[in-house]
């Protein structure tokens, strides 16, 4: 079972919820709410203020037990908060933030969510709040939205991105580090231009190519739609991110437009090198690129097929302890399903639930879900 961390301060030793008793959420949404429900979870106690711009969404936080009190529009209950999310995004964020300068209570850490840091590191430093802010990507998510979506265990195993500013201290970041850890995320800690750089070319860019791959379908398919009919397989696997908030993807690209544009030249760059081989009927090179491709993605921890057949896949909530993965794999093998793959999800910005299993055909997987879901699990498609 995951041991819960501390950090010390004036020579004691306390848990991270005794070091954080007061959090705020701005922004009750699905990262939001789903930080405030995984707070709850983990630290029962401790008071976690919230504000969200439609007063309802808080109203329901606050009916559910989620939060201990809503915020209004002047912030002034943030005041008692000893760390403080922004789950907004980063123009609504900068505005908040020259509120809580005002307010913040001294040693408190205010910190955002957002999945671009440039912007935001330069109003910190152009402002002096780098003695307040700590940034903060966490890359779990999905293409649904709303505090109706959150859940208590969308950051179970997944990476949480830590940016610090340029001066602060190593006990203020290992204190925030060690409350991620504690929610069961996995800090990585980065400087906002590797940050920027990293999530350009494993995030951004591929919502970029899957809306340009189902516009050029959508463009190139007949009056039969027959390109419509067919998709399927690798081609939903791969645009499924498509689904996701469109408005979020129009700011993502202009506040990270500049790494964003260099992962673009340097992809167009790829499929040129790509089409010569297919014009040129270089079988030696087209080899060679498939199989060094197949050789690196086959390197990640998690590996899933991209080609055309479909694969047969759910994912669930668990609870990281020992031996919940063996429970799960157990479960299936008493009634006697097959499982292909199985193993924990570490970067789920667009994925449900931290365990992915894969299966051999689509009636494993029916009975999986059936067995599993009878048992109480959560299951995602």
């Amino acid at each position: 079972m995951r041991r819960k961390p501390i950090w010390k301060m004036n020579e004691q030793t306390i848990t991270l919820c005794e070091a954080f008793p007061a959090v705020g959420v701005i922004g009750l949404g699905l990262i939001g709410g789903s930080l405030a429900r995984t707070i709850r979870r983990v630290c029962p106690d401790t008071r976690i203020v919230g504000y969200n711009r439609r007063r309802e969404v808080a109203e329901t936080a606050l009916a559910d037990g989620t939060i201990n009190d809503i915020a209004d529009e002047s912030l002034a209950q943030f005041s008692a908060c000893d760390l403080i999310f922004l789950c907004v995004p980063v123009v609504t964020a900068l505005n908040f933030m020259e509120k809580l300068k005002m307010i913040a209570k001294p040693g408190a850490i205010l910190t955002d969510v957002g999945s671009v840091k440039g912007d935001i590191h330069s109003y910190v430093e152009a402002h002096g709040l780098e003695d307040l802010f700590i940034g903060g990507h966490p890359m779990a998510g999905s293409e649904k939205t709303g505090y109706e979506s959150a859940t208590d265990r969308l950051f179970e195993n997944a990476f949480y991105i830590i940016t610090p500013a340029s001066n602060t201290s190593i006990m203020r970041l290992s204190a925030f580090a060690s409350f991620i850890e504690a929610i069961g995320a996995l800090p990585l800690i980065m400087s906002p231009e590797e940050h920027d750089r990293t999530v350009a070319a494993v995030s951004h860019l591929p919502h970029v190519i899957s809306a340009a791959l189902v516009n050029l379908v959508h463009d190139q398919d007949g009056d039969e739609k027959y390109m419509h009919t067919v998709a399927a397989g690798g081609f939903r696997d791969i645009t499924r991110i498509s689904s996701s908030s469109p408005q979020m993807w129009q700011e993502i690209c202009l506040a990270n437009t500049e790494e964003i544009v260099g992962m673009i030249d340097a992809y167009i760059s790829k499929l040129i090198d790509y089409r010569l081989a297919i014009r040129n009927e270089n079988s030696d090179e087209l080899l060679s690129i498939f199989s060094d491709c197949k050789e690196y993605r086959d390197s990640f921890d998690t590996v899933a097929k991209g080609s055309v057949p479909k694969e047969y896949r759910i994912y669930m909530d668990l609870v990281d302890e020992a031996g919940s993965i063996a429970s799960v794999a157990t479960i299936l093998a008493v009634q006697n399903i097959s499982i292909k793959n199985i193993g924990i999800i570490h970067n789920r910005e667009f994925e449900q639930g931290v365990l992915r299993i894969v299966f051999y055909d689509e009636q494993s997987m029916e009975d999986a879900v059936k067995t599993l879901t009878w048992r109480n699990y959560k299951i995602y498609r």
